[in-house]
C-alpha cells in the first residue's frame, strides 16, 4: 500500500509540476488524490489546513515581513548599508565585499533574500557599476549575497522550519543508539544560525577576493576613513540598534520570536516616524501591502504542504524513505553528501519555504537514525536552499539583480557559480562541524 501511495502522491505532485502547475495546485491535487485512494473524506484537508496556521510560533511570519518592509521604508536599511560602503576603502574588492557585509547586516532585520537582494543591491549594483566593477559582476555578488538573508536570524525560513520540525519525535531505535535529541525551537534555530552565517558570508568573501585580484578590482583611491565610518555608525545608529533590540531580545530570553517581530515592528514605526521622520502613512500602507501578498502566498503553500506532510507522516513513509536511503549507506559524511547534493538540486526548482515543508516530514528521520541533531540538520538545509536563490533556472536572487543593473539572468548566472561553488564548500564545512551551529545554543544554555 506503502509503494502505491508514493506513487500516487509524488507522481501527480511532480506530473503537475511539469504541466506547469503552481507549487500549491501540485500540492493540493497530490493530496486530495491520496485521500481519495486512501477513502478518507475531503473535508479533513480543511481541518488540516486550518490547524496548520492556528500555531503562536506562525505569528512571527507575517510579522517579521512586515517589520522588513517597514525598516526599508523608514530608511533603516538604507543607513545600514551606508556604514557597510564605509569599510570599502582601498582594499582589492573593498565595495564588493562591501556589498556581501550589507547583506549580512540587513539579513539580520529582513528574514528573506530576494528582499535583502533588493534592498542592497538598488544602492551597490550601480555604485560598483560607477567605481569600474563589470554591471554583471557586480548582481552575481549581490544575488550570492543575498541568500545570507535566509540564514542570518531572524529568518523566515527557521521559522517554517520550526513549525514543521516541532511536531516530529525521533524514532525509538535512533534514541537507544544515540540518547535523547535536542527539541527543535525556532529560538534555538535564530542562535543557532549565527555562526554558519559568518562562515558563509567569509567564504563569499574569500572568493570575492580572489576574482577580484583576478579581475584588476582594487578598490577606490580614497584610504580608509575612520572619520567616514564613525559618521556613518552615528547617522545610523538606530538602525544597527535594530538587529540588537530583536536578537538580544530572543537570547536573553525577554521575549519569544513571535514577540521579538512585534517588538520589531513597532521599533521601526517610532524610529522611523518621529526620529528619522521619513515614515509617513502611505509608506506604511505599501509596507502593508506588501506583507500581505507575501504573507498569503506563503500560507497558501503551508496549507497544502502540511496536508501533504501529514499524510506521509500518518502512513509512515518516511521511515520507508529512511530505511531505504540506510540500506544503501550508514555513513555520516556520505549521507551529508546525498543531502546536500539533493537540496541544492530541489533549491534550483522550487522555492525555499515549499521545499522545506515538502522534505523535513521526508528527510528528518533519516538525519534522527543517523545521529543528527535536528538543530544542526535544519541549519544546513537552510543553508544550502539558500544557494538556489542565485542558481537558475528558479534564482529569485538573479532575477532582482538582473531588473536592477539591466544585465541578462543567463550572464548573471555565469558569474555567479563560483559563489555558488565557495558557498557550497561552507555548507560541507558547517555540515562535518557540527560545533559551529551548536555551540552557541549550549554555551547560552538552550
Amino acid at each position: 500500500m506503502n509503494a502505491h501511495l508514493i506513487e500516487i502522491l509524488f507522481g501527480s505532485f511532480f506530473g503537475l509540476l511539469l504541466l506547469g502547475a503552481p507549487i500549491t495546485v501540485g500540492l493540493g491535487v497530490a493530496a486530495l488524490a491520496a485521500m481519495f485512494y486512501l477513502g478518507d473524506n475531503p473535508i479533513k484537508m480543511v481541518q488540516m489546513a486550518w490547524s496548520s496556521v492556528g500555531s503562536f510560533p506562525l505569528m512571527a511570519l507575517p510579522s517579521f515581513i512586515l517589520a522588513g518592509a517597514l525598516m526599508e521604508a523608514a530608511g533603516l536599511s538604507r543607513r545600514l548599508i551606508n556604514v557597510a560602503e564605509s569599510l570599502a576603502g582601498p582594499f582589492t574588492g573593498g565595495l564588493s565585499a562591501a556589498t556581501i557585509v550589507a547583506c549580512l547586516f540587513f539579513g539580520a532585520i529582513s528574514g528573506s533574500g530576494p528582499a535583502t537582494t533588493a534592498a542592497v543591491g538598488m544602492l551597490m549594483i550601480p555604485a560598483m557599476a560607477r567605481a569600474g566593477y563589470g554591471k554583471g559582476y557586480a548582481a552575481s555578488v549581490t544575488a550570492a549575497s543575498g541568500g545570507l538573508g535566509i540564514i542570518i536570524p531572524p529568518s523566515i525560513p527557521m521559522v517554517i522550519f520550526g513549525i514543521s520540525a516541532m511536531g516530529m519525535m525521533p524514532p525509538p531505535e535512533a534514541v537507544e543508539t544515540y540518547g535523547q535529541f535536542q527539541s527543535v525551537s525556532i529560538s534555538k534555530l535564530f542562535i543557532a544560525g549565527f555562526l554558519p552565517g559568518v562562515v558563509m558570508a567569509t567564504c563569499l568573501l574569500t572568493m570575492n577576493y580572489i576574482r577580484c585580484r583576478m579581475r584588476g578590482f582594487y578598490g577606490s583611491a580614497e584610504p580608509l576613513s575612520l572619520s567616514k565610518f564613525v559618521k556613518a555608525c552615528y547617522h545610523g545608529f538606530w538602525a544597527l540598534l535594530a538587529p540588537l533590540v530583536i536578537l538580544g531580545g530572543i537570547y536573553a530570553g525577554l521575549f519569544t520570536p513571535t514577540e521579538a517581530a512585534i517588538v520589531a515592528i513597532f521599533y521601526t514605526l517610532f524610529v522611523g516616524a518621529v526620529i528619522y521622520r521619513e515614515l509617513d502613512l502611505g509608506e506604511i500602507v505599501k509596507a502593508l501591502e506588501a506583507t500581505t501578498w507575501l504573507s498569503g502566498r506563503v500560507l497558501l503553500v503551508l496549507f497544502t504542504a502540511t496536508i501533504f506532510g501529514r499524510i506521509l507522516v500518518e502512513n509512515d513513509i518516511p521511515s520507508v524513505i529512511a530505511g531505504g536511503v540506510l540500506n544503501l549507506t550508514t555513513n555520516i559524511y556520505a549521507i551529508w553528501a546525498m543531502v546536500i547534493m539533493l537540496l541544492l538540486i530541489v533549491g534550483m526548482f522550487m522555492e525555499t519555504l515549499a521545499a522545506i515543508m515538502i522534505l523535513v516530514p521526508v528527510m528528518l528521520p533519516v538525519a534522527y537514525m543517523v545521529g543528527i541533531d535536528p538543530v544542526h540538520f535544519g541549519i544546513v538545509m537552510i543553508c544550502t536552499l539558500s544557494v538556489g536563490f542565485q542558481t537558475p533556472p528558479l534564482g529569485e536572487n538573479l532575477f532582482i539583480a538582473s531588473g536592477i543593473s539591466g544585465v541578462s539572468i543567463e550572464r548573471i548566472s555565469l558569474r555567479a557559480m563560483p559563489f555558488a561553488l565557495a558557498s557550497t564548500i561552507a555548507i560541507f564545512v558547517i555540515a562535518c562541524f557540527p560545533q559551529i551551529a551548536l555551540w552557541l545554543p549550549r554555551i547560552m544554555g538552550y
